[in-house]
């Protein structure tokens, strides 16, 4: 079998109208040796002729030893990040569906065929596992409010979003990976994932799956702090970027009414006595409004130059067939 190729998905339930599928199963890791061997033999089970691709992510014990020994097929990338991985998984990897999953063995394998089975029947983009942790040290109190806030936030900014934006269990249509434009490194890759499915109105779903307390020796690699930051950062970077006008429009309204409150007492006094006697702040107050004027005529431009951008990433995403349309070539 070409390593380049997903496994050919002939099984009941995920076989659409009974034509094979190559499915490929993605699992980034980093440190995960007490984890590994078990996501690779759950996979394998719930996708007996799906491939198991694990990208180790310069990873200091074994997890490429014990992944390797477990039938996974074992890449490496060496940029350091989720993101980078991610980023070289959907570029490398050819398949007509994609199983995303950390390699923590939190998340639910069984539900894997579900999923693909809801992505081809309803001819969707993008499946997201909605986490519903079985145990209590699954989910700390501390990622779910972060989780909370995030979606929230996207959902005011970019529209109705997912209840759980921030998993790291997904499936992909094909047209979805090769229109994806990564340019994140790390933890917020799962923002980026999420907006790029809103930004271009993808046909998308969401399930609820279990979800599991790590193995005893495992460890998370994600920090509340500072990856919460960092992925509120990118979700500003996606904001100015892809909805420039609105954003650019707030910076120009909030210059020019700095200005105006600068400029009504100095025009009130120019009235009363024809003097301007705070020159300083009237020449601030002149600076702010043309500030304001260009932040504005910025915005427009860039709102342009956005709709191009968009279009091409459309016209890379129409390039492939619908998923439950794609069928095994070569």
């Amino acid at each position: 079998m070409d390593e380049r190729t997903g496994g050919t998905a002939t099984a009941a339930g995920y076989t659409g109208a009974r034509q094979p599928y190559r499915v490929a199963v993605l699992v980034p890791c980093y440190n995960e040796a007490a984890a590994i061997a078990k996501v690779v033999a759950d996979f394998q089970a719930a996708l007996p002729d799906a491939v198991i691709y694990v990208f180790d992510n310069n990873s200091s014990d074994d997890t490429a030893a014990i992944a390797r020994a477990a039938g996974a097929v074992v890449r490496k990338e060496m940029h350091q990040g989720k993101g980078f991985v991610v980023r070289r998984m959907f570029s490398d990897i050819e398949a007509d569906i994609y199983v995303l999953v950390d390699g923590d063995a939190t998340y639910d394998a069984p539900s894997a065929p579900k999923m693909i089975d809801l992505l081809l029947h309803d001819h969707l983009d993008m499946v997201v596992g909605n986490r519903v942790d079985q145990e209590v040290a699954a989910y700390r109190a501390g990622h779910r409010t972060g989780n909370w806030l995030l979606t929230t936030f996207v959902a005011t900014v970019f529209g109705p979003t997912f209840n759980d934006m921030l998993s790291g269990y997904r499936v992909f249509s094909r047209r979805f990976v090769k229109s994806f434009p990564m340019l994140s490194g790390g933890f917020e890759i799962e923002t980026e994932l999420t907006v790029h499915a809103l930004e271009l109105g993808l046909a998308a779903a969401e399930v609820e799956t279990p979800y599991y307390a790590r193995p005893e020796g495992s460890t998370s690699k994600l920090n509340t702090w500072r990856d919460g930051f960092r992925i509120l950062w990118t979700i500003g970077q996606l904001y100015r970027s892809e909805r420039p006008f609105p954003f650019f429009g707030a910076v120009g309204a909030a210059l020019a009414l700095i200005s105006v409150g600068l400029a009504i007492p100095i025009v009130i006094t120019f009235l009363e006595t024809h003097l301007v006697p705070r020159l300083p702040t009237a020449i601030l107050a002149m600076g702010l409004m043309l500030l304001a004027f260009l932040s504005i005529a910025v915005g427009l431009v860039l709102d342009t130059v956005t709709r191009g951008r968009r279009e091409m990433k459309l016209l890379a995403y129409l390039n492939h067939r619908a998923p439950g349309d794609e069928r095994r070539r070569g």
